[in-house]
């Protein structure tokens, strides 16, 4: 899918599930997937991967026995991610709510990193917590909940799940992104 392509998904007048206009920049990429411990990675979730330019990061760092779980409720982007050959990574076309069912089924314990791109400002609050609330439950002691956002709204939100909030920035991506590496 190219920028043409996912922007006019984005404009698309049926309520999309996309919050943004363009795919990560390469830049944004990099700040997000940095901050994750690859050598001791066993299992990877990540929200809202769009078009997979994160995701195709993460597959090219992981080790070989790890596990790359996504969540991608927009039906366009599914089909695009499933054309990634990769037996590590799982496709599930669900809300990351469900994410702890998910991890039962699989006999996952706990998630490493959780890597999201979650547009927040357009999820209602109670879900957005949920998904917060669960996403710390399942991290592991040391893994961390990796976010970027548009905007700053979202650091109360998280600093209301998680000890420590880290913050970081790029100007190089449309439009520029604020990440959060959240750490308890």
């Amino acid at each position: 899918m190219n920028k043409k392509e996912f922007f006019a998904e984005f404009l698309r007048p049926v309520k999309n599930n996309v919050g943004a206009v363009a795919p990560s920049s390469k830049y944004l990429v990099k700040k997000m997937v940095d901050p994750i411990d690859f050598a001791t990675v066993k299992c990877i979730v990540e929200f809202g991967p769009g078009t997979g330019n994160i995701t195709l990061e993460l597959l090219h760092r992981m080790p070989a026995d790890a596990t790359l779980i996504v969540f991608e409720i927009n039906k366009e982007f599914c089909e695009r991610l499933k054309e990634i050959n990769d037996p590590r990574i799982k496709i599930i076309s669900d809300s990351a709510e469900n994410l702890e069912s998910y991890l039962i089924k699989n006999n996952i314990a706990r998630v490493d990193y959780i890597v999201s791109s979650l547009p927040f400002s357009l999820i209602p609050n109670p879900i957005v917590r949920n998904i917060l609330k669960i996403a710390n439950k399942v991290l592991s002691p040391k893994g961390a909940f990796i976010q970027y956002q548009y905007s700053l709204n979202a650091y109360a939100k998280l600093k209301n799940t998680f000890k420590k909030v880290d913050l970081n920035f790029t100007p190089i991506n449309l439009p520029p992104a604020f990440i959060f590496t959240c750490t308890n």
